[in-house]
């Protein structure tokens, strides 16, 4: 008798530990259109920061700005042709 009540109790105290370890359930995975997206937004975010930088700097002279913000238009073209390829 004793030996079946250590027994259950063994295999109930088991039982407990193993459906304490499950592992919650996955996240579901963003949609493609979802992560385009939101790199899209990640781009553009960046893109409009490294402008401001741009204009708002107070050394660079007229010219040199122009043509910072042309490199970095021809940068962000790229980056948005790359993007909307893996559509």
């Amino acid at each position: 008798m004793k030996k079946l009540l250590i027994s259950t109790v063994l295999l109930f105290g088991l039982s407990l530990n193993v459906y304490g370890q499950k592992r919650p359930p996955a996240p579901p995975h963003p949609s493609k259109t979802q992560l385009t997206n939101s790199k899209s937004r990640e781009l553009q975010k960046r893109y409009n920061s490294e402008k401001r930088m741009i204009m708002n700097h107070p050394v660079a002279t007229k010219k040199m700005k122009q043509q910072q913000l042309k490199a970095l238009n021809i940068r962000y073209q790229n980056e948005r042709k790359l993007l909307n390829s893996t559509r």
